[in-house]
């Protein structure tokens, strides 16, 4: 959970390098930073769950970047998060502090800043998200939002709950069970939506929109519409995400930017300036060094 550090595998709001250290083993990462994950499967298929403490009370400051996961952090300290910034639709110069998050998949240029964290971190397959959140990731507006907006009372008793608990493992199983409890009830994505999703993340976002349309037997209007409405983006946009964060990856990993255009499928090195510019609001060359 460093500032401006953002990774793929761990959420908006993480540690870069994620270790699995079972039920209760913790890590304490470069900055104070204490990482602890639950071992075995999760509980509900397409979550990974994260807990993290600050040891040695240091501010935290965020970038918040796109990537194709929403991220749910359940805010445990006593300090609330500040979130500063727009939505994907504009800018704003407005904070607002909540106890608890929610990134959709493409946020606005946003900040997060907090004090003291502990906090517990999910990051959802858009399908497990529509089911889980209440809502289709398309209502979140490409914005970062209090979790208690969405979850209301249940959000509040859950944070209670989690941060009473002393252990982490006793940690995850409380929200464990209130994801079981969600899921059972929540919506399922159209079978289709979902499909086209995996095909686009299977493929690094190299894929063509009238191909993903044929293979679910829909037009390119309705895949468009059903797929909006579901996702919060269009397929194309959803492409370009899912390629943009491989490239990501590749460019922090310390990749040149000519040779991660080409392994990418970017027409050249400006393309994928323009995408990252587009993305993450800053050159290739700035987002590796995050």
């Amino acid at each position: 959970m460093h500032s401006d550090d953002v990774d793929a595998e761990t959420g908006a709001v993480a540690v870069a390098g994620a270790v699995d250290h079972g039920s209760d083993g913790g890590q304490a990462a470069d900055g104070g930073w204490e990482e602890v994950r639950p071992g075995g499967a999760p509980a509900v298929p397409g979550v990974r769950m994260a807990g993290f403490r600050d040891r040695v009370g240091q501010a935290l400051d965020l970038r918040v970047l796109p990537q194709p996961a929403v991220v749910v952090v359940i805010g445990l300290g006593n300090e609330p998060f500040t979130v500063e910034g727009g939505t994907a639709q504009g800018p704003s110069t407005s904070s607002h502090r909540h106890p608890g998050l929610v990134a959709s998949l493409s946020p606005g240029p946003t900040r997060i800043h907090g004090r003291d964290v502990e906090c517990i971190e999910m990051c959802l397959s858009p399908g497990t998200a529509y089911a889980l959140l209440g809502v289709s990731p398309h209502e979140l507006h490409g914005a970062v939002v209090g979790l208690e907006d969405l979850w209301g009372r249940g959000e509040r008793q859950l944070r209670e709950q989690v941060a009473a608990a002393t252990a982490w493992h006793e940690r995850f199983r409380l929200v464990s069970e209130f994801l079981v409890r969600r899921a059972a009830r929540g919506r399922s994505m159209a079978p289709e939506v979902a499909g086209v999703w995996d095909t686009i993340v299977a493929r690094g976002g190299r894929v063509r929109v009238d191909d993903l349309a044929a293979s679910c037997g829909w037009s390119r209007k309705r895949l468009w519409s059903r797929f909006h409405a579901q996702i919060g983006l269009t397929p194309k946009r959803a492409a370009m995400l899912v390629r943009f964060d491989r490239a990501a990856q590749a460019l922090r990993a310390g990749g040149n930017a000519a040779d991660v255009a080409l392994a990418h499928g970017y027409a050249d090195q400006s393309h994928l300036h323009r995408d990252v510019l587009a993305f993450a609001g800053c050159t290739p060359t700035a987002l590796a060094g995050l």
